[in-house]
């Protein structure tokens, strides 16, 4: 039976409204780099201007923080410096790109979003992303298209979390109603998950993945095991893409829409929700030794091991103030390894969205973290 996979909140109609805008605003110009000029408008935004070639006019593009990042390293700069030049040198930094792209001349595909008319805009749109002309292109309207049925017709009766687009990848994640279990404590309840995350700008692959939700909190980690965590790969991933017919194309996009209802199928398993469940449960065995255990040290420890910034270690004590802060938590308890892991994807509230699996995939790093690692964390 059909499943709501809506939240009250209406995010999925939301993603969805967003998709299908920027589906339908978008345009992609193939074109040698000698066919293209970097400009800066003056008030100091970066723009490309297209020429005009087989009856189509010239065309002039902002080009967003992604493409720009695209544009230096694909002329061989480090994108710090670029935008340094950009930033204080704008018209020495236009000449020396125009240079490049006149005396190197390669095909490039440029994805842009055109402007809508209710922008009232100046220029014709943005460019998105500054890409090989073999970029293989799987839209988060495919994506959504393919994974929509396999979640609405799944008896694990996943319902929407979140779901966000940024300028570099579509995500949406999802916790089942039905599949629960419990975590570290007695009273600690857990939900099944899964995730899906898509670029149209060349960072990242589609990915599917399995997630734990712990409902206290709604904080959520993805797991480490590698067969949770896959990247779908298809032609697209070929020299050969360009060569393929609409049917061949059209039967890759099937076989694609297989592996996405085959990896649903896998990460709604209740086995593997429980064997994570169990994961939990002896986590908060790891217990941190003294009665008077400075936070701080621990979390110290913790970055050392993880390789934390030192903003992240204070991102992950504010996690840690946050978790052992809630109503139910067991004060007269050592911190634990689960109480860690709680602490460290905590910190994905607060992250800006493309870093919020980065925090939910460190979680599960903690949770499958050596024993030898450990050790160090909890000296």
């Amino acid at each position: 039976m059909a499943h709501n996979i809506e939240n009250n909140k209406n995010t999925l109609t939301a993603l969805m409204m967003k998709v299908q805008d920027q589906a339908a605003r978008a345009a992609d110009y193939l074109a040698p780099t000698n066919d293209l000029q970097k400009t800066t408008t003056l008030d100091g935004k970066p723009q490309i201007v297209i020429e005009a070639n087989r009856g189509e006019p010239t065309k002039r593009f902002d080009i967003n923080d992604t493409a720009f990042g695209q544009i230096a390293t694909h002329a061989g700069i480090d994108t710090r410096t670029a935008r340094r030049l950009q930033s204080n040198y704008p018209r020495e930094f236009d000449t020396l790109t125009n240079a490049i792209w006149q005396k190197e001349p390669t095909r490039r595909m440029v994805r842009t979003h055109l402007a809508s008319d209710s922008m009232g805009a100046s220029t014709d749109g943005t460019v998105r992303a500054f890409v090989s002309d073999k970029f293989k292109t799987f839209d988060n309207v495919n994506l959504l298209e393919a994974c929509l049925p396999q979640l609405i017709d799944n008896p694990a009766q996943f319902q929407v979390v979140s779901a966000d687009v940024s300028e570099k990848r579509m995500y949406l994640r999802l916790k089942s109603l039905e599949q629960l279990g419990t975590g570290a404590n007695v009273g600690d309840h857990m939900a099944n998950g899964i995730g899906f995350g898509n670029s149209e700008v060349g960072a990242g692959s589609v990915s599917v993945y399995q997630i734990a939700w712990t409902l206290a909190c709604l904080n959520g980690m993805q797991t480490q095991n590698k067969t949770r965590s896959s990247h779908i790969t298809s032609a697209r991933d070929g020299e050969d893409w360009g060569l393929l017919s609409d049917a061949a194309k059209t039967a890759d996009n099937h076989a694609l829409e297989l592996k996405l209802r085959d990896l649903v199928g896998h990460y709604s398993n209740r086995e593997t929700f429980d064997d994570v469940c169990n994961q939990m449960r002896m986590a908060a065995l790891d217990v941190i030794d003294g009665e008077a255990t400075d936070v701080t040290d621990v979390v110290n420890n913790l970055g050392r091991v993880m390789q934390l910034t030192k903003k992240e270690n204070g991102d992950v004590l504010n996690g840690l103030m946050a978790t052992i802060g809630q109503s139910g938590f067991e004060h007269n308890k050592n911190l634990s390894r689960a109480t860690l892991v709680n602490a460290v994807t905590a910190v994905a509230h607060r992250s800006d969205v493309d870093d919020v699996d980065t925090w939910q995939q460190r979680g599960g790093q903690l949770l499958n973290m050596s024993a030898r690692d450990w050790q160090r964390v909890a000296a």
